[in-house]
């Protein structure tokens, strides 16, 4: 703390905000590598320990805890919620339920048995997985603010549904679960061999979703707390009456709404339910596969990948939106980003 010039006054928000005006540090001497002065010019560069006074420890907590209520509950996910049991297995274990490596594929009766053996293995690891809620972890890991995501989706009443709550409680994710009686919560086995992966999705549960749930008044609190609300297509197939409602409340609101294309069949097969809520969507991502598909059916007669996230952003708009930012992934390729007539 060696500047010693007068204090300037920053003005323009909410408070008034006191600084000294900054100098520009001179370069450090770096010694060439093994000198043997190292050690002392790094002990003489080191920076001196600074210990804040009880009032300005205190400011600076109450900051942090401002800073962390206005994060509360500002991103909302909805989707259907899978629990991954995943552990490492060997080739065996594959054969033994006719499995291939590196493959992704729906459940079949005669791969159900699975999901307990992997849940009894030492290494078994338990993540609440789904696609939208796999973004949503990210997100919360990313904010570091315990809470300021949430998560609804349907799950059942058993041991998976148990873990499931545990897992997002754990990745501080206030998650608001509907609770199927009837139907198992949706797993995922992930199957780890040499470094490779085999995906067996059990949907169940996720399949489940009823907007009663959304309704309820604990559960709308989470879509009016929110400022960004993000659905996967996948949502589509289960309660499309659930995505218009969030989509409506966000165009009258003023906030962010955002889609995900998800598969190809999705684009294909869910098309009307589709181009129903599109119209309300801020931002719409996707990766090149989805994009084409969602040209063909539209009979735009073309797979270029800039022209289609051109027309993805150019969709009409619902009352209340302004403008639309298309996403489109390539893989290793460049992401496509198209926004105001421009790519």
């Amino acid at each position: 703390l060696t500047n010693h010039a007068e204090p300037r006054r920053l003005t323009g928000g909410p408070r008034e905000v006191w600084s000294r005006p900054t100098k520009t540090p001179a370069a450090p001497i770096i010694p060439p590598p093994h000198h043997h002065c190292n050690g002392l010019l790094a002990s003489r560069q080191r920076r001196p320990q600074i210990s804040l006074s009880p009032p300005c420890a205190a400011v600076v907590e109450r900051s942090k805890k401002m800073a962390a209520s206005n994060l509360e509950g500002v991103l909302l996910g909805m989707g259907n919620p899978l629990l991954d049991i995943s552990a490492v297995v060997d080739e065996a274990f594959l054969a033994k339920y006719d499995v291939k490596p590196n493959n992704a594929i729906l459940a079949e009766d005669k791969h159900l048995p699975m999901y307990d053996e992997l849940s009894s293995k030492e290494n078994v690891e338990y993540i609440a997985g789904g696609a939208t809620q796999n973004s949503i972890r990210v997100a919360q890991w990313m904010l570091q603010t315990p809470g300021a995501t949430s998560y609804m989706g349907c799950i059942g009443k058993d041991k998976y549904g148990e873990e499931m709550k545990s897992a997002a409680k754990a990745a501080g994710v206030t998650a608001h679960y509907y609770e199927d009686e009837a139907a198992p919560t949706g797993t995922c086995a992930v199957c780890v061999v040499g470094g490779e992966r085999s995906l067996i999705a059990n949907l169940s549960a996720a399949n489940c979703y009823k907007s009663e749930h959304l309704k309820k008044p604990e559960n709308w609190a989470l879509v009016e707390k929110a400022k960004y609300i993000y659905i996967a297509g996948f949502f589509l197939t289960v309660s499309p009456e659930s995505i218009q409602l969030v989509a409506e409340h966000a165009a009258a609101n003023n906030k962010v709404f955002l889609m995900n294309l998800s598969a190809p069949f999705i684009c294909e097969f869910f098309r009307d339910a589709q181009e129903k809520v599109l119209p309300y969507a801020d931002y719409i991502f996707g990766n090149e596969t989805e994009a084409r598909i969602f040209s063909k059916v539209r009979g735009w007669e073309t797979e270029n990948v800039e022209e289609i996230a051109l027309k993805i952003s150019q969709l009409p708009l619902a009352s209340g939106k302004q403008k639309r930012i298309a996403v489109i992934t390539q893989g290793a390729d460049p992401v496509v980003v198209a926004e105001d007539g421009k790519v």
